[in-house]
């Protein structure tokens, strides 16, 4: 996650409260989507953005987990983005966010 999404996030978890934000990645790979969870949970792994050591604890879920996809309108997710979730490793994806969400999530 790059050092202005980090500092949008943590603007908007002080504006509004951590436990009134969720966080939707759309990363196409497991481990690319676990780090950016990584950051808005725990902070940032890699010690170079506004979220270093700023454990915010938020809901944080990937655009194609089942958990999530379940609240959304189902054509329009079709439409946006039905085509790239057939080429991606969804087990792969939803097992990194779980892991994070479980070990991480305080709201």
């Amino acid at each position: 996650m790059d050092l202005e999404n980090q500092e949008r996030v943590k603007s908007l978890a002080e504006t509004h409260g951590p436990q009134n934000i969720i966080v939707v990645l759309g990363a196409a790979e497991g481990e690319a989507s676990g780090i950016a969870a990584e950051t808005v949970t725990a902070g940032d792994p890699t010690f170079a953005g506004p979220l270093t050591s700023v454990p915010l604890g938020l809901k944080v879920y990937h655009i194609c987990e089942e958990e999530f996809k379940a609240h959304l309108d189902a054509d329009a997710y079709d439409a946006q983005v039905g085509m790239m979730e057939m080429v991606l490793n969804l087990d792969e994806i939803a097992s990194e966010m779980e892991a994070i969400r479980k070990e991480h999530t305080k709201y």
